[in-house]
C-alpha cells in the first residue's frame, strides 16, 4: 500500500505480562515494527485526541473514560487535554477472569463484581461546579448502545444512563449463548460486556450525570490523529508536546506538595545545558524529555522524608505514569532523579542494574547533568536566571546571568560536579557577570 509512515503501540496486555520486553524484540527482528509499550496515561491522551476531533470539549471538565480488555483510564478532561487522570487493572476481560469463580452463578457474579468496582472514584470537581458530560469510549460501550437502540454506526450517540441500566438488567437475566443467540452479541463480546456495562454505570454515578456521551472513536484513532499531526507540523507539534509532558509531570508534583519555583527552574537549566552539551553527551530528544522529567519530579519524595528524599522519589516515580512515557521510560526517569543528589550509580543498586548497559550510560550521564542543573539553584531562589556553557579540552565553563556572586551555588557546585567530570572528563567551573568572558 506504499505505507511511509507507521506508528504501533501495545496497551494493557503487553504493558504486564512477563515476556513483554522479549515481545517486542521479537516484533522488531521479524517484522521490523516497533512497538511502543504505552502507559495507561499515554492512552488515555490519544483517547482526548481523538475524542476533542469530535466532541465540542470547550473549557468546561469533561469525565473521559477508555475501558479496554485489561485496563480502565479515567480523566477529567477539556479541549486542551487533562486535568486528572488514573489509570486502573480494571478492564472488561480482566474483571471476568477475576471474578470467574462466581461465574455460574449470575446473582453472585454481578454482586462481586459490583463490590470489586467500587474502588473506582472521580475527583470532587472545584468550587462545586458540574460536569460538562461523560464520554464513554471503547467496544464495549458502542455495543451497549447498539443493544439500547442507537444503531448507527457513526456519529456520536448520547444513551441515557437509565437506558444503560435496563441494559444490564437484560445482561444479567442471559446466559452466555443467549447473549450471543438472542442479542448478536460476538463470541468475544457477549461475556465481557456485563462487566464492562457496570463499570461504565458506577462511573457515570460517581460523575453525576444522566446520560453517556459515545463518540466511537478510541485509541487507534488517537494514533492516527498523533502521528498525522506530527508529520504535519514538525516541531510546532513536538515543542506542544513537550509542553504537555511538563504539565503532566507538574500535576505530579503538586500531587506531592514539590516546591513548583525550584522544579521548574531546575528543568530549565537541565534543559539549557542539555541543548548546549550535545556535543558531549551525543543524547537524543527522547533523553532531552527524560531529564526535564526527571528534574520536575526528583524532589517528589520529600513528602516522604527529606533526609533521602531521592530514594523516596525514586519509588514514587516508577509507580507513576506520564502521558508520551512508557514504563520503560519512567524507570529511567526515576534513576535519574534518584541520583541527582548523594551517591552515583553502583552496582549493587537494584533499580539501576536492572536497567540495559546502554540505559545505564543514558542515566548517569543525565543525572550528571542534573546535578549540575540543580547546584545552581542551591537555595530554591532562582538566582541563576540563565546559563551559558563554554566547553573546552579540560573543563566546561558556565557563565552566569543573575545575582551576581552566587557563592553558594560556587560551593554546591565543587560538591556536586564530581560525577560530570567521572563521565564526562571535564571540570565544571563557574564564572559571573562582571568577569570577562574568555
Amino acid at each position: 500500500l506504499g505505507v511511509e509512515h507507521c506508528r504501533a503501540v501495545a496497551t494493557s496486555a503487553v504493558r504486564e505480562s512477563k515476556n513483554g520486553r522479549e515481545f517486542v524484540k521479537r516484533i522488531s527482528s521479524e517484522t521490523g515494527l516497533k512497538l511502543e509499550v504505552i502507559s495507561g496515561s499515554e492512552e488515555a491522551r490519544l483517547v482526548h485526541t481523538a475524542v476533542a476531533r469530535v466532541v465540542p470539549l470547550g473549557s468546561r471538565r469533561w469525565l473521559l473514560v477508555d475501558l479496554g480488555g485489561g485496563s480502565v483510564e479515567v480523566s477529567l478532561v477539556d479541549q486542551d487535554g487533562a486535568y486528572w487522570s488514573e489509570s486502573h487493572t480494571m478492564g472488561s476481560v480482566r474483571l471476568l477472569e477475576e471474578l470467574t469463580e462466581a461465574g455460574a452463578d449470575p446473582g453472585r457474579f454481578r454482586r462481586l463484581l459490583a463490590e470489586y468496582i467500587s474502588v473506582l472514584k472521580v475527583p470532587a470537581m472545584p468550587d462545586g461546579r458540574q460536569l460538562a458530560g461523560y464520554i464513554a469510549t471503547g467496544g464495549n460501550i458502542e455495543a451497549l448502545a447498539k443493544l439500547a437502540g442507537f444503531a448507527d454506526e457513526t456519529g456520536v450517540t448520547q444513551l441515557p444512563v437509565e437506558t444503560l441500566q435496563a441494559v444490564i438488567e437484560q445482561l444479567a437475566r442471559l446466559s452466555y449463548r443467549q447473549r450471543v443467540d438472542d442479542l448478536g452479541l460476538r463470541d468475544d463480546r457477549a461475556d465481557v460486556i456485563l462487566p464492562a456495562a457496570m463499570v461504565y454505570e458506577r462511573l457515570a454515578g460517581l460523575g453525576g450525570v444522566n446520560e453517556i456521551t459515545v463518540p466511537r472513536v478510541g485509541v487507534k484513532e488517537g494514533v492516527l490523529f498523533d502521528l498525522v499531526h506530527s508529520l504535519a507540523r514538525g516541531q510546532d507539534h513536538e515543542d506542544r508536546r513537550e509542553k504537555k509532558v511538563l504539565s503532566s509531570a507538574v500535576m505530579v508534583g503538586r500531587k506531592y506538595l514539590f516546591d513548583e519555583a525550584h522544579c521548574r527552574h531546575a528543568a530549565e537549566l537541565s534543559r539549557s545545558l542539555f541543548d548546549q552539551l550535545r556535543p558531549l553527551h551525543g543524547l537524543g530528544a527522547e533523553d532531552r524529555k527524560i531529564l526535564q522529567a526527571a528534574a520536575l519530579l526528583k524532589d517528589i519524595g520529600q513528602v516522604v522524608s527529606f533526609k533521602v528524599h531521592h530514594k523516596h522519589s525514586l519509588y514514587l516515580i516508577c509507580n507513576t505514569e506520564l502521558p508520551n512515557f512508557s514504563t520503560r521510560e519512567m524507570l529511567l526517569v526515576a534513576n535519574v532523579a534518584r541520583y541527582h543528589r548523594k551517591a552515583h550509580p553502583q552496582e549493587h543498586h537494584h533499580y539501576f542494574m536492572i536497567l540495559e548497559e546502554e540505559e545505564r550510560s543514558r542515566v548517569t550521564k543525565l543525572a550528571a547533568i542534573l546535578r549540575v542543573a540543580d547546584a545552581l539553584d542551591r537555595e530554591h531562589r532562582q538566582r541563576v536566571t540563565g546559563v551559558n556553557a563554554k566547553i573546552s579540552d579540560d573543563e566546561v565553563a558556565l557563565w552566569l546571568d543573575g545575582t551576581a556572586g552566587a557563592l553558594l551555588e560556587g560551593w554546591t557546585i565543587k560538591k556536586k560536579a564530581n560525577l560530570f567530570y567521572k563521565i564526562f572528563g571535564r571540570k565544571v567551573r563557574l564564572r559571573f557577570l562582571g568577569e570577562q568572558q574568555a
